[in-house]
């Protein structure tokens, strides 16, 4: 029998699931998910599947959209109970087959502290920790080396372009030595400081003309009158960077670096009087249809080649400084779109 969960193996798994019949009524579940509901498995079998829904129709909704070919779809901040038991909140997965649908919770205390949406899984922060001790040397020869060119480039009298440069490749290894450090170690995320965006975008602007040279157009438009922000320089660069090398990699021959001041923005449940608005848009391909739903989680990539890290890792650092991370997207139109919020007495003056 398709369903049943344990032949399947679904009793020894610690990831909470429930299935249903062809009908959408539940057919079961594995202990993890009884216990996670607050209710006996027994007492779940045969309700529609939509009872457990606790956000009038959202879960109806989802299941509408499911299609057959078994491709899953994400469901953030699921509400779900039992009826007349207390709410649960998680991540969840859906998927439909001819024999009915698949629930695989992600339950919030899996990620002490965080938002499960952004958390890397335990395993996976041991082999990043284990690959940091890899290229902590190479790290140290080319700082070693920079230092060295910039010695030598310091005794020429015309070279302002080289010392930029060199500069650049000595300040890179610098923050991926402390993103390493932190992988290695982590520690309490440090204390803000005021920072031009536009700063920040001609660090990654610097660094995409050194990754593609003259073969993509990188356009600037600025507002000039943005407020500073508070926040984490050394992370809003590699957040942008990451934004910006997905769009290099995208084919794209016209990428476009965008700030702007929005008013009266919601970002979760808090309403902010100024935000910062930070795109980067290119004509390149555009996300894959089959990865919209899936593209802000760990490991997901639309390239052989890919690691999946760098637009969770870019979604963390929104969150961190409070913003949000979006996009649209169409082939010949991306848009990535990082909201920042602006301090209080920042925007005063604004």
């Amino acid at each position: 029998m398709h369903y049943n969960g344990a032949m399947r193996g679904y009793d020894e798994l610690a990831t909470p699931l429930a299935w249903t019949d062809i009908s959408g009524a539940v057919a079961g579940c594995n202990p993890a998910f009884a216990s996670w509901l607050g209710v006996s498995a027994r007492r779940l079998v045969g309700l529609p599947l939509t009872d457990l829904d606790a956000e009038s129709g959202r879960l109806a909704d989802l299941l509408d959209r499911l299609t057959t070919d078994g491709a899953p779809l994400r469901a953030r901040r699921l509400r779900l109970r039992a009826s007349g038991d207390a709410e649960r909140f998680a991540d969840g997965w859906l998927s439909r087959d001819a024999d009915g649908v698949l629930l695989e919770i992600h339950p919030a205390d899996e990620f002490p502290g965080a938002d499960p949406a952004s958390a890397l899984p335990a395993a996976l922060h041991a082999a990043l920790k284990g690959l940091a001790h890899e290229i902590r040397n190479p790290l140290a020869g080319l700082k070693g080396a920079a230092q060295l060119l910039a010695r030598r480039a310091s005794s020429r009298l015309d070279n302002d372009d080289e010392r930029e440069l060199i500069a650049v490749i000595g300040d890179e290894v610098d923050r991926l030595a402390a993103l390493l450090e932190r992988l290695m170690n982590p520690a309490p995320t440090r204390a803000f400081e005021s920072i031009n965006i536009h700063g920040v975008l001609e660090r990654v602007r610097m660094l995409a003309d050194a990754d593609a040279g003259w073969a993509i157009k990188l356009d600037r438009d600025y507002d000039p009158s943005l407020p500073e922000i508070q926040g984490d320089a050394d992370r809003l660069t590699q957040a942008l960077w990451n934004l910006l090398r997905n769009a290099l990699e995208s084919g794209a021959n016209t990428i476009t670096l965008r700030t702007r001041a929005e008013h009266g923005v919601l970002i979760g449940e808090t309403t902010h009087r100024l935000v910062l608005r930070i795109e980067i848009a290119d004509d390149g391909r555009g996300v894959p249809d089959d990865l919209t739903e899936r593209i802000f989680l760990p490991l997901v990539s639309g390239r052989a080649e890919g690691s999946g890290l760098g637009l969770p890792l870019a979604q963390q650092i929104a969150r961190e400084h409070g913003g949000a991370l979006s996009y649209r997207s169409r082939p010949g139109h991306t848009v990535f779109t990082l909201m920042v919020p602006v301090a209080e007495d920042a925007d005063a003056g604004a």
